[in-house]
């Protein structure tokens, strides 16, 4: 499963620079990594589609977003079309347009307005770092069962080696922007599982139980039995951080090929879990699915260098996202934990 993950995500990178339907590409990649054919029922939930509700209840949804959009702009926004577009691995998504401008909508289940309340505010929080560009969130809210986001429309593309050459240099830039401890001020989700960010001074602290060791029971839950080998390895964590100490950055928490796009010449990052913690996170999981050039790693490097111990620390990080991937999608992933748990035991015999 892994191995074909890979090829065909290669393939995909082969065809990715310059390709102008980005949304609909990353789609198709959510649902390569996710073994689907398309929306449907999975692990993730129900993924909606535009296509599901009737005509009626979509026009209640649309007017409503109008109007939200209209009182947050102060400029009155009547929606004269909307097209449906890859929203991603988790929601749906539809560009809205009148005569001058378009926004780029995503509906999910309306119990999960949290989750689009906490991209909107993670989004800010990179903005305000004046580093790499994210979409400007507009509004958010209900409608008629439904939870939804407004963001400013970016027509994106496919990021080629010069964007990610910049992404390199503004990712460490943004990692700039330190905390006095790790985690957030509120939860988020990473696709669909809660990701919990309760605050903690101590990152080792925060890694095993707000990470690995809640990742860990979900997957018990889902019925693979990785506890032992994950508490043994939670109770020896320390050993992968001696003479190590991470800053408390501002990490993206999500950064794989499908949340990184480029338009005006400059690169553009998306669906954010943020929070702060170990900044070799987010270099960690740019690795685990690959499409980010020798420039981007190059650039960072020489912008803020990363400790020698990353080499072993970054199957650390990943372990986390295959995880949730295994929790999210069950199949190869499951293996694929398991064979970075060993590597990771084998390291600390």
């Amino acid at each position: 499963m892994a191995r074909a993950n890979a090829a065909k995500l290669a393939k995909f990178r082969t065809q990715r620079d310059g390709r102008r339907d980005w949304p609909a590409f990353r789609q198709k990649m959510c649902r390569c990594l996710a073994g689907r054919s398309g929306p449907g029922f999975s692990r993730a939930g129900f993924i909606p589609t535009l296509t599901g509700p009737g005509g009626d209840k979509m026009e209640t949804i649309w007017t409503t977003v109008a109007q939200r959009i209209s009182d947050a702009t102060g400029a009155a926004f009547a929606a004269r079309s909307q097209h449906a577009v890859g929203g991603g691995c988790i929601n749906s998504a539809t560009v809205l347009q009148d005569d001058n401008r378009r926004y780029f909508v995503k509906l999910y289940d309306a119990t999960r307005l949290g989750m689009f309340e906490a991209e909107a505010e993670g989004l800010k929080d990179i903005a305000r770092t004046r580093s790499v560009r994210v979409p400007e969130p507009v509004c958010w809210g209900t409608a008629d069962g439904s939870a939804f986001i407004v963001l400013e429309y970016l027509d994106l593309g496919g990021a080629d080696s010069r964007s990610l050459e910049k992404l390199g240099q503004q990712l460490a830039q943004m990692h700039r922007a330190t905390h006095d401890r790790f985690g957030w001020r509120m939860d988020n989700t990473i696709g669909s599982t809660p990701q919990i960010n309760t605050p903690a001074s101590d990152w080792i602290e925060f890694w095993r139980d707000r990470r690995l060791g809640f990742q860990l029971k979900l997957a018990a839950r889902n019925g693979r039995r990785f506890m032992n080998k994950g508490e043994r390895l939670m109770a020896d964590l320390g050993e992968f951080f001696h003479g190590y100490r991470p800053a408390a950055s501002l990490l993206h928490g999500d950064l794989w090929g499908g949340n990184v796009g480029a338009a005006e010449q400059q690169p553009v990052i998306f669906d954010p879990a943020v929070y702060y913690g170990d900044r070799e996170a987010d270099i960690a999981m740019t690795e685990l699915f690959g499409g980010f050039s020798a420039r981007f790693y190059q650039a960072y490097q020489e912008t803020w260098p990363l400790d020698a111990g990353y080499e072993v620390r970054k199957t650390l990080y990943n372990l986390y996202h295959v995880l949730n991937h295994f929790n999210l999608f069950g199949g190869g992933y499951g293996s694929q934990a398991e064979r970075m748990l060993d590597s990771l035991l084998g390291e600390l015999r």
